[in-house]
């Protein structure tokens, strides 16, 4: 992989101004027909996925009810949370309110599902009320369970020199305090962790790494910090070969120190130490003056409990069960996936659900007309690889690794400013067409 020059970077900026702002209105859609319905769809989440499939499916099915279930009252756009730890965004710039996303003609019930039941298919509230469905889509997002690290509880992020990008816009924000307060203390060891779990945006841990390291170089005595990574796997940070050798080669070229089969499983907060669990299983003590912790993640709580959740093979007790491809329940067919929660190889992402909404929609509305479910999934993931503040590389990859390149014009071998641009300015636009249904 390469560095690209500031003009070839420029000209792909302003190709990339043209092509954003053509996909942030054309329209996206597998099924543009629309379907006369009384089936009553439920959507479990008010994120995202929930969203953006609230704006479809009002806009295809006429005659019924559809449901959206969620208590969030704020939209958080979680991907500007990596720029938030990263010292460049104020928090105020994730938050918006959930009901102006909304269409007309949906309901919106703000409470979260506290069980849910496929066989009875019924989902029950947190106040014990009872709705029945036709036809469900599961759109919850995913649960951080901070509470798998002993000695570790979410409202300890932004002290003690503890931080986590995944923690919401002000844990994101205590996050970039924590560094900061480490890089004044003017030397000191930072760790930065990946669980052993399947997890949202996979990117950020190493983002959060390469921004961070961003910040060291501009201090007095850069050399003075030492940025180390603990992995739980034997010999990756990243899934897809190609960007994971270019991450270890860029951090072995700047001094990072690399722990493979590392799992943090216990922390002393006020010793500033972390446990991590060894391949024999054993622990060993790390101490630190800052930690990036990513927690474990799964499902939440209600799809653990569920008979909706995988039981078997490397998805099982932890996600949604779907097809891969048509994202239908495997088990319960008039049940759809969409988002972080499901559990298939790739797609927890933001870019993920752009594409798996329209095929949702198409599939969705095949079930109630009774055909065959032709639209498939194909794994597409996207992450703009932040390798430092004003760099970054697109990629964007699908099922098997395969590379899935957006735009003609960019490599995405390589690394460039036009991507930083795309990330830091571009992509948010995107994201809210996404969740008008207009992409």
């Amino acid at each position: 992989m390469s560095q690209q020059t500031t003009s070839s970077s420029r000209r792909q900026f302003l190709k990339l101004g043209v092509t954003a702002g053509m996909l942030s209105v054309a329209p996206f859609s597998l099924s543009a027909q629309t379907l006369n319905t009384n089936a009553h769809v439920v959507i479990m989440g008010v994120g995202a996925a929930g969203t953006a499939m609230a704006n479809r499916l009002r806009k295809r099915l006429t005659g019924n009810k559809i449901t959206l279930i969620g208590a969030r009252k704020e939209h958080l756009y979680q991907p500007g949370y990596t720029m938030i730890a990263s010292g460049l965004w104020a928090p105020e710039r994730v938050v918006s309110q959930t009901q102006d996303w909304l269409p007309n003609g949906v309901d919106w019930v703000a409470q979260d599902v506290k069980a849910v039941n496929g066989e009875t298919k019924s989902v029950t509230l947190e106040d014990g009320t009872t709705l029945s469905f036709d036809v469900l889509v599961v759109a919850t997002g995913c649960q951080l369970n901070y509470d798998q690290i002993e000695g570790l509880t979410p409202d300890m992020i932004g002290s003690n020199g503890i931080g986590s990008v995944y923690a919401g816009p002000q844990g994101a924000l205590k996050t970039s305090q924590q560094i900061d307060a480490w890089l004044d203390s003017g030397k000191g060891r930072g760790i930065f962790t990946l669980p052993n779990t399947f997890l949202k945006c996979a990117g950020a841990p190493l983002k959060m790494t390469f921004t961070t390291l961003s910040r060291v170089e501009k201090r007095p005595e850069p050399n003075a910090f030492k940025v180390e990574f603990f992995t739980p796997y034997k010999d990756r940070v990243f899934s897809v070969p190609l960007y994971n050798q270019f991450v270890v080669e860029r951090w072995q070229q700047q001094g990072v120190d690399l722990h493979y089969s590392r799992i943090l499983k216990a922390m002393d907060v006020a010793a500033k130490k972390a446990y991590f669990q060894q391949e024999d299983g054993s622990l060993v003590e790390e101490a630190y003056d800052f930690i990036h912790v990513v927690p474990p993640m799964s499902a939440p709580t209600a799809i653990l409990e569920s008979d909706l959740v995988w039981q078997e093979g490397p998805f099982a007790n932890n996600w949604l069960e779907v097809d891969q491809f048509t994202l239908q329940h495997r088990r319960f067919p008039n049940i759809f996936g969409i988002g972080d929660v499901i559990g298939v190889p790739l797609g927890k992402t933001a870019a993920s659900v752009k594409l798996q909404a329209p095929v949702i929609e198409a599939n969705l509305m095949a079930f109630l007309k009774g055909e065959e479910l032709k639209a498939s999934y194909n794994g597409y993931t996207s992450c703009p690889l932040i390798t430092g503040i004003g760099k970054a590389i697109l990629a964007e990859f699908g099922y098997n690794n395969v590379l899935l390149p957006s735009f003609s014009f960019i490599d995405p071998t390589e690394e460039s400013w036009a991507v930083w641009v795309m990330e830091e300015q571009m992509l948010q636009p995107a994201y809210n067409a996404m969740l008008s249904g207009r992409v």
